[in-house]
């Protein structure tokens, strides 16, 4: 199984880590320390030698809560950093819900697009239209995430209910949508959008039950990494406590094992680094127990 993107064909038989590089002030977990076009470029660098499989850089927060950022300001951060970390030989992706973005990053060479709102997005004139600039493209690949409401609304008024059964005939039907307009399925990954729009115990039963969103029929990326979630499940939060967003490295590394034994391709992460060094472990382990059953045979009944 592969994820086909513009240059490279992507091995998802072992599960990918995705570096976060956020190019901006105000993201939730690292807003302002990647800023600048030279501060994001080293930051690309150092998670290539922590172990990154693909490179995910974001010029506009999505935060809950976050305001929609202009079109200009996000091309002028994003762009620089494009044009270089392209040359890096490493599959990079783009964190974007704007068609402009998409089309000038595709043109330098970006191989994916990353998109939270599944290319629903449409600018106030109508004059872009997001699956267009995928369907065009003959090859780069493309995340549809699952999003409830929008950022600035989506934690005030979350999804009520059991959300798996919407979450995956939405990604679904956004999936088949866009294989309607020529795009490749190898080139379609889902994402169910955790934390945007959902409660913390909803996040739970997506991460749960996410075996199920497999019934689809694409490869999943997940991103759990420094959520806010993670923080009310592990702090006390009923003695008003709560985890910074900086200090979520071990429940982030625990999502992160379940989602990967649940059937995730693709993590999406801060913390690339100790996230190969688990996954490495939990690739160990389950290769000594493959040997086992191997070695023994099957279980007589």
């Amino acid at each position: 199984m592969f994820w086909q993107t513009t240059r490279f064909q992507i091995d998802l038989t072992r599960p990918q880590v995705m570096g976060i590089v956020n190019v901006t002030p105000d993201s939730f977990s690292d807003g302002g320390h990647h800023g600048t076009t030279a501060a994001a470029l080293r930051h690309c660098e150092q998670l290539i030698r922590e172990g990154a499989d693909i490179l995910d850089i974001g010029g506009e927060s999505t935060r809950p809560g976050s305001a929609p950022l202009s079109l200009q300001d996000e091309l002028t951060r994003v762009i620089p950093v494009v044009k270089e970390a392209a040359q890096f030989g490493i599959p990079l992706s783009v964190d974007t819900y704007k068609p402009q973005v998409m089309q000038a990053v595709l043109d330098l060479g970006a191989d994916i697009i990353n998109d939270v709102w599944a290319l629903r997005w449409r600018d106030s004139r109508g004059l872009a239209d997001a699956s267009h600039v995928v369907a065009s493209h003959p090859s780069c690949g493309v995340c549809l995430m699952h999003m409830h409401l929008e950022p600035q609304t989506m934690q005030v008024q979350p999804m009520q209910g059991d959300v798996l059964p919407h979450v995956l005939l939405f990604l679904k039907h956004s999936a088949q949508a866009l294989q309607g307009l020529g795009v490749e399925k190898t080139r379609i990954l889902l994402d169910p959008g955790i934390g945007f729009g959902k409660t913390v115990a909803q996040n739970l039963s997506l991460l749960a039950r996410q075996s199920e969103l497999l019934a689809a029929g694409y490869p999943l990326l997940v991103g759990w990494s420094r959520k806010s979630s993670l923080s009310g499940m592990t702090a006390h939060a009923d003695q008003g406590e709560t985890l910074a967003p900086q200090d979520r490295l071990a429940p982030s590394l625990a999502a992160a094992v379940v989602a990967v034994q649940q059937g995730a391709s693709v993590i999406r992460v801060h913390d690339v680094k100790q996230t190969v060094q688990v996954l490495k472990v939990l690739d160990a382990i389950t290769s000594v127990q493959l040997t086992q059953i191997d070695s023994t045979g099957p279980i007589p009944s």
